[in-house]
């Protein structure tokens, strides 16, 4: 039987997608992207917990991120979890855990104050075959 590998997040872009084009003008988008929860400690006091997590999106995906998500925007993203290792200058070996991105919904703008989401959004179909 084959494994299951999916993320589902709702947060809000830490910062500006940075987008690259690689070797074959191969477009790669990343940014951060900060998931909340809260629960209640023993004493009864209200804790907020903050997660970050790395975001990748490929191809097609990736230019319409640069275009359309901004600092600030929350968004439904759905993909798969990926680590990735190499060796740095050093040649010290890193590790990295990052979501590549199958699709978003952009949910609400900060610019859009109240007024509620937008119906924008990509699927895998936007974002090509990736090169993996």
């Amino acid at each position: 039987m084959a494994g299951v590998n999916k993320v589902i997040l709702i947060g809000n872009l830490g910062r500006d997608p940075e987008l690259k084009y690689l070797e074959g003008n191969v477009a790669r988008a990343n940014f951060s992207l900060a998931t909340s929860d809260s629960y209640k400690d023993k004493n009864g006091n209200r804790v907020d917990q903050t997660e970050w997590h790395n975001i990748v999106m490929w191809r097609g995906l990736a230019e319409s991120a640069e275009k359309y998500l901004k600092k600030g925007t929350q968004v439904y993203i759905e993909g798969k979890l990926q680590t990735r290792q190499w060796n740095d200058k050093d040649g010290h070996k890193r590790n990295t855990t990052e979501i590549v991105a199958e699709s978003y919904v952009i949910l609400q703008r900060r610019d859009a104050g109240n007024e509620g989401g937008n119906d924008t959004s990509f699927d895998k179909q936007d974002s090509g075959d990736l090169p993996f």
